[in-house]
């Protein structure tokens, strides 16, 4: 028979090992972009700029990027093509693009989300940021892996 001690110390191990693993997975689609993704340019609008509640954030709008028609389906997937320094979505599909880079995104609420939609910044930096994409003439950076997980680096002008 194990002393109590020993089993309380292996439940803690194993509870600890649950939780980072967990933790990986909640953050593997966009540490997986930041690391191995190729970077692409889309052109931004502002869709909801600081909100009180939120904090200092810019939530972001992709002008180039199409809306799914229809009811929200789920899973969506925006092929994108170059066009100059910036790339644009192709049409929405339910199905994994063969090649290429894409966005995989989630169009079961109101909004295409694909996980780069907000911007979250120190509040001095928050209003600066908004006026340059409320001009529109902002660029969002991504990274892109090949599996379509996006994470946004950042925004700059145009």
């Amino acid at each position: 028979m194990t002393p109590p001690t020993s089993r309380r110390v292996l439940r803690l191990a194993v509870a600890l090992v649950v939780q980072a693993l967990l933790v990986g997975v909640a953050v593997w689609a966009p540490l997986s972009a930041r690391l191995t993704g190729d970077e692409i340019r889309l052109r931004v609008a502002p869709f909801d700029p600081v909100d009180p509640f939120r904090g200092a954030y810019v939530d972001l709008d992709y002008s180039d990027l199409p809306s799914p028609e229809g009811e929200g389906e789920g899973a969506a997937f925006v092929p994108l093509t170059r066009s100059g320094d910036v790339w644009v979505g192709g049409p929405v599909t339910r199905t994994r693009p063969e090649g290429g880079p894409y966005l995989a995104c989630d169009d079961a609420s109101w909004r295409l989300s694909c996980g780069i939609e907000s911007l979250f910044l120190p509040q001095d930096e928050a209003r600066a940021m908004e006026d340059a994409v409320r001009g529109g003439t902002a660029v969002a950076v991504l990274r892109v892996d090949g599996r379509g997980h996006a994470a946004l680096l950042g925004v700059e002008p145009d």
